[in-house]
């Protein structure tokens, strides 16, 4: 890609049309027209934060191959601008692009506190962890001037809940303090997300996130505090950070992870039209080479709905993928297990504060 012709500090470089639009309306900007029409730039690139007002937070998880059973989202849209991240497809519910709006039109959640506090408090509610970020990160930049995620954690340790955590941020340290509080009752595990050792691939498939010695650092951190954390291995690209595996969980059990986890890439809906622009530019001698293997792993398609194989792959490629994480397991963490969250801490809270009335 031509260094002067990029979006700097974006992942995807165009926005694709919403498969929900296409049909049925017309889509316009009449204020954008009108400044294209003067000769001003209509698009500087700045992040716009648009509040929005949910009636719930915490969604339950229909999907059997996946690892939660409910999570929550304090954001929705993230800044981060991860170019193969499937959350894109979701903004297009919003009525927007899953390209560059996806990473410029941030949606806020400031009544997530509330909406949560009402759901944990009720007699109905059975104690389970819920993920935060089990669609966008809950650490992304927003979170430094939202701080929505941090009064979550709040009402999560006031009420004596578990809750785990998935993001790429370092601004997790921020809130170390409940991160510990929370670490003395077994009631939060933390998932950091590193997918390379490569500050430049880094750049490119993750603008806005921490840089990896950061990361690293931020395990390191989380562990020495008694912060149980899981590293993702997440996705895993072919012929691009598909031979770091065994280096990757090498230094995650190096700086003190217990455990890690993956994922072979794939491609839904809008996200394999975004990538597909991505890498042709981003990596023009190996574009067709990736995304042929990236096929290989699902069946002929970029694409993988299908529940028990999409998360893990099959064919040659996706077999040694898989088989490269178990010897990985075995290797550096073969004494080492991230421990079950206390579901029943809460449970004795909601018995002892019933006993008040």
């Amino acid at each position: 890609m031509n260094p002067k012709s990029a979006i700097k500090g974006r992942g995807a470089q165009l926005n694709v049309p919403n498969r929900f639009f296409e049909l049925s309306h017309e889509m316009r900007d009449d204020f954008l027209e009108f400044c294209q029409k003067e000769g001003e730039e209509s698009d500087k690139n700045k992040t716009l934060y648009l509040e929005v007002f949910p009636k719930t937070i915490v969604n339950k998880v229909e999907s059997p191959d996946i690892g939660m059973a409910y999570s929550m989202n304090v954001y929705q849209g993230c800044e981060h601008g991860c170019i193969y991240c499937y959350a894109r497809n979701s903004h297009e519910f919003w009525g927007y692009s899953a390209g560059l709006d996806f990473e410029r039109r941030i949606m806020v959640k400031k009544d997530a506190p509330k909406l949560l506090e009402a759901l944990i408090k009720k007699k109905s509610w059975k104690a389970h962890p819920i993920v935060m970020s089990g669609n966008t990160d809950c650490y992304q930049p927003a979170e430094k001037q939202f701080k929505i995620t941090r009064q979550c954690l709040e009402v999560f340790l006031k009420y004596q809940h578990p809750v785990a955590i998935i993001t790429k941020n370092a601004l997790i340290l921020r809130d170390l303090d409940l991160l510990k509080a929370l670490a003395k009752d077994n009631l939060i595990g933390v998932n950091m997300s590193i997918t390379s050792l490569s500050e430049d691939t880094r750049r490119i498939l993750e603008p806005r996130t921490a840089t990896i010695k950061k990361r690293l650092e931020t395990v390191r951190i989380l562990s020495e505090n008694g912060i149980p954390v899981n590293v993702m291995l997440a996705p895993i690209i072919p012929s691009i950070n598909s031979h770091e595996i065994l280096p990757l969980a090498k230094a995650a059990s190096d700086y003190g992870a217990l455990g890690i986890a993956h994922t072979i890439v794939r491609l839904n809906g809008a996200i394999g039209e975004i990538f597909t622009d991505w890498i042709k530019k981003t990596m023009p001698d190996r574009a067709d080479k990736v995304l042929h293997q990236i096929e290989s792993c699902h069946g002929g398609n970029l694409n993988d709905s299908r529940y028990g194989t999409r998360m893990r792959g099959e064919g040659k490629i996706a077999e040694q993928i898989n088989m490269l994480v178990r010897l990985a397991r075995k290797k550096y963490f073969k004494s080492k297990a991230m421990p079950k969250l206390n579901c029943d801490l809460h449970e004795t809270y909601k018995v002892g504060q019933l006993k008040l009335f």
